[in-house]
């Protein structure tokens, strides 16, 4: 079954026919700002697997110097996808309808979280990133 997912004004709709891998919460000061929450929620996608359904028209995309990028609804503001030189690699897990049948699998830059964040137990933390997964 394909996994869906939208931004909060429900324009901008995407499916994935396929899984999602890596899981994972990033807890450093950019993802706070970009996400404007304690953490981001965020899981690989294929790139052949992940297709927008309708609102692309709408996105917006804010990519740094190194290529990657998060694109966004610019009418809601709904962080949707992150993009490496133009290809979607990931999505926010906020944005997902249902369950996708994933979960969180660490915590990467612990190290530099909000001093106010309390993390539950039970995932592995690391104050930096662990090397990528294969």
């Amino acid at each position: 079954m394909a996994i869906t997912g939208e931004c909060f004004c429900g324009e901008v709709k995407y499916r994935i026919d396929g899984k999602l891998h890596d899981a994972r919460s990033c807890h450093c000061s950019r993802c706070r700002k970009a996400f404007s929450s304690q953490a981001s929620a965020y899981a690989v996608v294929e790139a052949k697997d992940f297709h927008w359904v309708s609102g692309e028209n709408l996105l917006t995309s804010y990519v740094g110097d190194h290529g990657f990028g998060l694109q966004f609804c610019n009418k809601c503001g709904s962080t949707l996808s992150g993009v490496y030189k133009g290809v979607v690699h990931g999505i926010t897990l906020g944005c997902v309808n249902g369950d996708p049948d994933i979960k969180l699998g660490r915590h990467i830059y612990v190290g530099s979280k909000a001093s106010w964040e309390v993390i539950a137990e039970g995932v592995p933390q690391y104050d930096k990133a662990p090397p990528e997964k294969a």
